[in-house]
């Protein structure tokens, strides 16, 4: 079922993202993406690329455009746009791109929301006060960020770490049962709605060498993971674990499970990573709408050198297409 074209925020002008998003418009009949528009600055776009650009006013516009030039909504900036070298405006910029996407998202005029990468050091130098773009969304769309999940997915791996940015020090004294439990059932309504899958199957990690060796390596297994687990699967959840974290990455084990639920987050994005470094895709479970994003960042360094590969950004386009398709179907 065709969907409506996908909005992609261009991210912060001065890094890669006006350069993968033309890079991706450029290998569309290749890779089969489905149409969609650019927001922000296009300014950013022609200083990386010299390939058609037209503007657009309305998102509508964007089918009878695609074929032949790749449409930008236009963000207005302020001042010059040098790649490699982030600033205020452009931080500013980068936001404005973010808050229009996400509102025509969120009112139906397009398909899904692609975000390219920002920088959170200029956002915050500019006021921005969320952790990131993921919490900006989900308060948009009306949703606490405590039911979202984030989820890193591959070609053969989908992974969600239970915590994220915090010391590995924390991670024992910030999860728990609830917290577990929360992530799980968004997670498993994330498979179900995004990916269609009818009976998603989980695996948990464990959060010590071995899941803990029976206690022998520490209880949080015990005393947090088996008790989370057996609520689940009351719940009727399709879950497995605790799993020793060392033997539950490679191929056999992957074919068991839909999604790795892990506990801190490099036990989470170091499989993920090492499997699909250049195909990585970040989705935000849990929103009214399809989001999606690469999973990479500004790379301020090779911005503006033809050096960034557009796979990631190619592969956030393609998920966040067909997990709009899967809910068109299931609304049906």
């Amino acid at each position: 079922m065709p969907v409506l074209p996908l909005a992609i925020a261009l991210g912060d002008p001065a890094g890669i993202g006006p350069e993968i998003v033309a890079k991706a418009w450029r290998d569309r009949e290749l890779q089969a993406l489905p149409p969609f528009f650019a927001v922000g600055d296009a300014r950013a776009i022609a200083a990386v690329w010299d390939g058609p650009i037209a503007s657009i006013a309305n998102p509508s516009e964007t089918p009878a455009i695609f074929g032949e030039a790749l449409p930008v909504l236009p963000v207005a900036g302020t001042s010059e746009i040098i790649p490699g070298t982030p600033d205020d405006a452009g931080a500013r910029s980068a936001l404005d791109s973010l808050e229009l996407a996400t509102g025509l998202t969120r009112s139906g005029t397009a398909g899904a929301l692609v975000t390219g990468p920002v920088s959170k050091a200029q956002l915050y130098r500019i006021g921005f006060t969320h952790p990131g773009q993921t919490e900006f969304i989900a308060e948009r769309c009306g949703i606490a960020p405590e039911n979202t999940v984030m989820m890193l997915a591959g070609p053969t791996l989908r992974v969600v770490p239970v915590t994220t940015h915090i010391p590995l020090a924390a991670v024992p004294q910030a999860i728990s049962i609830e917290l577990i439990i929360a992530k799980a059932r968004v997670t498993a309504r994330g498979l179900s709605r995004n990916f269609g899958i009818d009976a998603p199957r989980l695996a948990f990690a464990g959060l010590n060498p071995h899941a803990g060796e029976s206690g022998a390596i520490g209880r949080e297994e015990i005393e947090i993971l088996e008790p989370a687990i057996r609520q689940l699967r009351a719940e009727g959840i399709d879950v497995v674990g605790p799993l020793a974290a060392d033997t539950m990455f490679h191929a056999r084990a992957r074919a068991t499970y839909d999604a790795a639920i892990c506990l801190y987050h490099d036990q989470a994005l170091v499989p993920l990573k090492t499997l699909h470094f250049d195909e990585g895709v970040n989705m935000t479970l849990g929103l009214p709408i399809v989001r999606t994003s690469p999973d990479h960042g500004t790379a301020f360094g090779i911005a503006g050198q033809d050096m960034a590969e557009p796979g990631a950004m190619i592969a956030a386009i393609r998920m966040a297409g067909q997990a709009a398709e899967k809910r068109a179907l299931a609304e049906a």
